[in-house]
Formats: C-alpha cells, structure tokens, sequence
C-alpha cells in the first residue's frame, strides 16, 4: 500500500505539473498578451496623465507668472497716472495762483492809476476853483482899493517901493 500511495502520489503529482504547465502554456498564448497590453496600456495612460498633469501645472505657473507680471504692469500704470494727475493739479493751482497774482496786481495798477488820475482831476478842480476864488478876491480888493484916489496913489507908490528894493 505505501508504494500505490507512492505511485499515487507520485501520478497525482505528475498530472498536476502537467496541468499546470498546460494552464501557463494557455494563459500564456490566450491571457498574457492581452493581459500585458492591457497592463501597458493603463501604464501608458497613466504616463500620459502625469505628462498633461505636469504640462497643465507649467502652464498654470506661465499664466500665473503672465497675471503677476499684467497686475505689475497695471499697478504701475495707475501710478504713472495717479502721478501724472497730481502733477497736473499742482500745475492748474499754480497757473491759477499765478493768474490770479497776474490780474490782481493789474486790477491794482488800474485802480492806482484811476486814484492818481481822479486825483489829478481833483486836485486840478481845487486850483481852478482856487484861482477862480483868488481872481474873485483880487477883484473886490482891487475895485474897493482903485474906487478911492488916493489909495490908488498910495498902492502905486508901495509897488514901486517894492520894486526899488528888489
């Protein structure tokens, strides 16, 4: 009994390896091929996913790097203007002040010159009327002085003492 359960052992064994083999030999003609395409097409896909992954990560790192730089260039640019625009204020107030200093100082020449002239005038209306009071004045004195003689006399002879004496 121990050799029938050697040869048994030994036929079971021998037909399992067989089998086995045969069962490689199967998976191998009907199961690997396809099995290792698969396995390579998955292993390809996945390489593919990771190269777009990288690729879209580098060109989110260009877009962002782009919109830095764009919002730099903008920043900048609102600067330049905000610059440009207080530049530009402080120029109209200082042409405005000095517009204004330039007519001020010409309102204030003119109201000189119409004080001098109407000063003039008025000083010019006091000499007439002066004059016209004097002449009124040397008038009455003359006609009170030359209505009597003998003042008339004296009055010559006092000029022309004055008149000796000069």
């Amino acid at each position: 009994m121990d050799k029938l359960i050697n040869d048994f052992s030994f036929g079971l064994f021998f037909w399992q390896i067989l089998l086995f083999v045969l069962l490689l030999l199967l998976l191998r003609k009907f199961a690997w091929k396809p099995i290792l395409n698969a396995v390579n097409e998955r292993e390809d896909g996945i390489k593919n996913a990771l190269a777009a992954a990288e690729e879209a990560k580098k060109e989110m790192q260009n877009v962002t790097a782009d919109s830095e730089k764009l919002l730099k260039e903008a920043r900048a640019e609102r600067e330049a203007m905000l610059k440009e625009a207080r530049e530009l204020k402080e120029k109209m107030i200082s042409d405005s002040k000095e517009l204004a200093r330039v007519e001020g100082d010409k309102m204030i020449k003119q109201a000189q010159a119409t004080i001098e002239s109407e000063k003039k005038a008025a000083v010019a209306d006091i000499k007439s009327q002066v004059a016209n009071l004097s002449v009124e004045i040397a008038e009455k004195v003359i006609k009170e002085q030359l209505s009597n003689k003998d003042k008339q006399l004296k009055l010559v002879e006092d000029m022309l003492g004055d008149i000796k004496l000069n």
